[in-house]
């Protein structure tokens, strides 16, 4: 097949002046670099496209492809997930990973949490905050847990994420709202350990193909997997794959929530415990990152044997299945 890869390359974006927080979603060349040889090896003719600037110039030069191998994040907006499938669905051209309504979904937390939530999935209670009005009616057991409502790479999370009171409420909401310009999730704060559960294959043939256990250094941010635990996590956060029961239950959980969500292909569901050692939904990742390397997708497959150009062919292969069906 010929297969064309739309993408957001993080260089780009800081060359017109954004900052590299903003930018924190978006591609390295390498990662570009090792999805593209990933497609090759399997045996497939590739033609870089970029981001959906890029994609409707190629389009409007008649350009087409088999298949679009998309793993674009975009820039503005809560929808911006959406944009690149959108437009393939427009050009009728099949793509990889999920589609539209899928993308923007799962980006809003809210309505991610109660798509979960009525297939009886577990999740914190939660509310969302649109200005700060609306702290009266939060009506939620401390300690809390505040976020913004549609980014990723936790972006907007740091150790005053966790909340004991409402004074420490309004002034999270008010920094979150004045910094990211969108809403607010606050939901009850899960204590226990936290874990990452890796999907590949879409619908009854979805697969939970590994979970990590993230665990947090002494010199990591604390109460959570902030935006720096990430970015530096060699240094912060120690990841382990998670055996026997709790394995199985992640699992389950993983997979109700993204059957529930629609979600194809290949991604993650990010989980947390409650006190009691129950496992709870956080949030889904339908377009989770693809360095071969440092992303959480690839390092859960490198754990359980799975080699990176195995998974991108096996994303290939799930999304083909559409193709022929």
């Amino acid at each position: 097949m010929k297969i064309g890869l739309t993408y957001d390359l993080r260089s780009e974006w800081l060359k017109q002046g954004y900052s590299e927080l903003e930018t924190a979603e978006l591609d390295r060349e390498e990662t570009v670099q090792g999805v593209e040889l990933a497609i090759q090896a399997a045996g497939h003719a590739t033609e870089r496209i970029g981001n959906y600037r890029q994609l409707f110039q190629a389009l409007s030069a008649g350009k087409r492809w088999d298949l679009v191998f998309n793993f674009c994040e975009g820039m503005f907006g809560l929808a911006r997930e959406a944009l690149v499938p959108a437009i393939l669905d427009a050009y009728r051209i099949p793509y990889t990973f999920s589609d539209p309504a899928v993308l923007a979904v799962s980006l809003q937390k809210a309505l991610t949490k109660r798509v979960v939530r009525d297939a009886g999935v577990p999740t914190p209670d939660f509310h969302v905050v649109e200005s700060l009005p609306d702290l009266t009616s939060v009506k939620l057991r401390y300690p809390l847990f505040a976020k913004p409502l549609a980014e990723g790479t936790g972006k907007g999370i740091t150790p005053n994420s966790k909340i004991t009171s409402p004074a420490e409420l309004e002034r999270m909401c008010t920094e979150l709202l004045k910094t990211y310009r969108q809403p607010v999730l606050v939901e009850e704060y899960l204590p226990g350990r936290e874990f990452t559960t890796g999907i590949v294959g879409t619908g009854p043939k979805a697969e939970a193909i590994g979970t990590m256990e993230v665990i947090l250094l002494e010199t990591a941010d604390a109460n959570a997997y902030t935006y720096l635990n990430k970015e530096y996590c060699d240094d912060r956060v120690r990841y382990e794959l998670a055996t026997g029961s709790v394995r199985e239950e992640c699992a389950r959980v993983a997979l109700g929530a993204w059957r529930a969500l629609g979600a194809r292909d290949a991604g993650r569901v990010d989980l947390r415990m409650d006190a009691a050692g129950r496992v709870s939904f956080i949030e889904a990742n339908p377009l989770a990152g693809l360095h071969p390397i440092h992303s959480d997708l690839p390092i859960i497959c490198g754990m359980v044997g799975l080699s990176f150009h195995e998974l991108i062919r096996r994303i290939i292969e799930s999304a083909r299945s559409r193709i022929e069906s």
